[in-house]
């Protein structure tokens, strides 16, 4: 049993946050019970998203209630607070937390003491400095952007068919993704197999009409399967009429003219940004101690380096990857090592309140898997090349192992069954994003065309 009453905090319901409260409350379960233990989740959201099944999802695969896992049903011994912490102040053992209501309340953030602290804020979009990427780039890392992306997408489609502008048909049969990474290459073949497929109802929008360009800074995409494979990718989208421009920079988008290093202009309506990832804000904050990257500086045992009580993993934390025989060499920031560290990092804080040795996180890369659209996909495993359908398929395999809890595992695999015996859904559901549009017209007032306050849509 643990040594005395224990107040611990996760900052973050992400892979890490959720999978570490969750084995948490497994663990601690009498001394939950007993009262000794009390775990606070602290999370922007009220549910945790499957980051792989967004291109799917945005493709119409998969329902998007389906690529989430509701955090109140999963953490049903944890308290789960909505809102965010803007600040860590460890020596004093508090955060400082904002929620929903501190905007009504007029008071500021909250102050939560702690004695246990566990931060897994994850990351957030790597931006630029680049003209017109904040007035017209598309995001593609949340449920809410890749829903977004899949309405605009059909959009342009139907605005393209009904114009009788030439520049405005071809602005909006343009689509400029940034960023040949997991996120970038697998939303544009999920995308534009959805878009080819969904041409056919359009009488006058073929899929040749379209033009897909893929920019990529370096000289490859999809490092993460190898560079065979990421050339073999690469002609498979190019096989598709997709336009891969390898050491090619996104200069302007300004005036919805996508302007690129190598000197092409595509007047574009769709700029999709998923050019990397930087760590989360709220680590600035802290006072615990970070590496040149803006990532906690962590030991082999998921503690921060020269702190005690404090434990951090994921795309937040620089963790040592003890099998890589280099030193100064860390674990990826990647979905694969996150929730398996997450069990480690859990089972060392449990570990810790007991008196108990720590245990080391060690985990050999096992290899990735991607998906190019229906039946298409390249995937490096244990050394193994695939490609094609073997590839799409133990992409889908892995990931439905991989999806959290029974009922979604459920959920999916009877969406996918049921894909196979049906047609797509092609349906834009654009009024979604702002729902009180009409109502506001119609009761004589005029819509907004200003973001609501809450970025999530509800106001």
């Amino acid at each position: 049993m643990v040594k005395e009453r224990a107040r611990i905090l996760v900052v973050g319901g992400g892979y890490v946050g959720m999978y570490t409260a969750l084995r948490l409350q497994r663990r601690l379960k009498r001394e939950l019970d007993r009262g000794e233990v009390e775990i606070t989740v602290v999370t922007p959201d009220p549910y945790m998203t499957y980051q792989p099944f967004l291109p799917e999802a945005a493709a119409g695969a998969i329902s998007p209630r389906h690529v989430v896992v509701p955090l109140r049903r999963v953490l049903d011994r944890c308290r789960v607070l909505i809102g965010e912490a803007t600040a860590v102040d460890h020596a004093k053992r508090t955060a400082t937390i904002t929620t929903l209501a501190t905007d009504e309340e007029g008071t500021g953030g909250q102050r939560l003491p702690y004695d246990e602290l566990v931060l897994a804020p994850g990351s957030v979009s790597r931006t630029l400095p680049i003209p017109g990427l904040a007035d017209h780039g598309i995001g593609f890392k949340t449920v809410e952007e890749a829903i977004g992306l899949r309405n605009h997408v059909i959009e342009q489609m139907d605005i393209a068919s009904s114009t009788r502008d030439p520049a405005i048909r071809d602005a909006a049969l343009t689509f400029v993704f940034v960023g040949g990474g997991f996120a970038g290459v697998e939303a544009l073949g999920e995308l534009e197999d959805m878009a080819r497929y969904a041409a056919r109802y359009y009488h006058n929008v073929q899929p040749d009409d379209m033009k897909w360009i893929l920019v990529e800074a370096s000289d490859r995409i999809l490092p993460e399967v190898g560079e065979e494979m990421g050339r073999y990718t690469v002609t498979e989208l190019r096989r598709r009429n997709i336009d891969v421009r390898l050491q090619t920079r996104l200069e302007s988008c300004a005036d919805r003219v996508a302007v690129l290093s190598d000197g092409a202009r595509f007047p574009t309506r769709t700029v999709v940004w998923t050019a990397g990832v930087k760590p989360h804000p709220v680590l600035a904050a802290t006072d615990l101690p970070r590496n040149g990257r803006g990532r906690l500086t962590c030991t082999p045992e998921l503690s921060v380096e020269g702190t005690t009580h404090a434990w951090a993993a994921g795309d937040a934390a620089a963790v040592p990857d003890v099998t890589a025989g280099e030193p100064g060499r860390a674990c990826a920031p990647n979905a694969q090592h996150a929730v398996r560290q997450a069990k480690v990092l859990a089972d060392n804080i449990v570990h810790s309140l007991r008196g108990e040795p720590l245990e080391t996180y060690e985990h050999a890369y096992a290899g990735s898997v991607a998906s190019l659209g229906l039946h298409k996909g390249v995937a490096h495993v244990y050394g193994r090349r695939l490609k094609g359908y073997p590839a799409w398929f133990m992409h889908r395999a892995y990931h439905l192992s991989r999806v959290p809890t029974f009922n979604r595992k459920a959920r999916v695999l009877a969406e996918w069954a049921l894909a196979g015996l049906f047609k797509r859904e092609i349906v834009s559901l654009g009024s979604l994003e702002h729902p009180r549009a009409e109502f506001e017209l119609a009761a004589g007032g005029k819509p907004s065309q200003d973001p609501p306050h809450n970025p999530k849509g509800s106001s």
